[in-house]
């Protein structure tokens, strides 16, 4: 119960006072590269995260009961507008207030039930609880992705790759995926 209110207690307090938006103050080169990280989807098989070369991904930690869960529609539907440029890689994640309990399987059939997803979906993994997905070690660490040390402070904050593979945004959970933020870097 300790863990579990520190977990909400932390995950409101960066929400509320940390900055919603963080990028390099200089051009960041990579030490390693996004392409090569391995990566399951919900159903098992592997994503070979160079299909994406030439496109932008945004990487999103998500939870089903979440005060953010409805985010799932706004990513839905940005997917639907711009997957010729932008791919979205869902991340499934019980470490913020233990608000992803279900199986693989479960949390594929939620989101294609309630929100229509499309987009990929990873399988669950672990961001703040060991061990650490490769995926967000090398999200969160400046010496593999040349600046951002930051995790999430909470279900659904987004990382946005560039075309080149390059960590070029790090979005808190409050930053909308129909946001002019968003809508800004996409088009960019």
């Amino acid at each position: 119960m300790y863990a579990f209110a520190t977990t909400i207690i932390a995950g409101i307090f960066s929400m509320a006072f940390s900055k919603k938006i963080l990028e390099p103050t200089k051009a960041a080169t990579p030490i390693s590269s996004f392409y090569d990280i391995k990566l399951k989807h919900i159903n098992g098989s592997s994503i070979n995260l160079a299909e994406y070369k030439g496109k932008k991904v945004m990487i999103v930690n998500v939870a089903s009961r979440c005060g953010y869960t409805s985010q799932y529609a706004g990513l839905q539907n940005l997917y639907e507008s711009y997957s010729t440029n932008l791919e979205i890689i869902a991340i499934p994640c019980n470490d913020f207030g233990s608000q992803e309990s279900g199986t693989n399987k479960e949390i594929k059939s939620f989101c294609e039930t309630n929100f229509g997803v499309t987009f990929t979906m990873g399988e669950k993994q672990n961001i703040k609880s060991t061990p650490q997905s490769e995926l967000y070690s090398w999200l969160s660490s400046p010496q593999l992705n040349g600046w951002n040390k930051t995790l999430p402070s909470w279900n659904f904050c987004k990382y946005i790759i560039n075309e080149e593979g390059n960590l070029t945004h790090f979005l808190r959970s409050s930053v909308r995926p129909d946001g002019k933020e968003i809508m800004e870097i996409i088009q960019s």
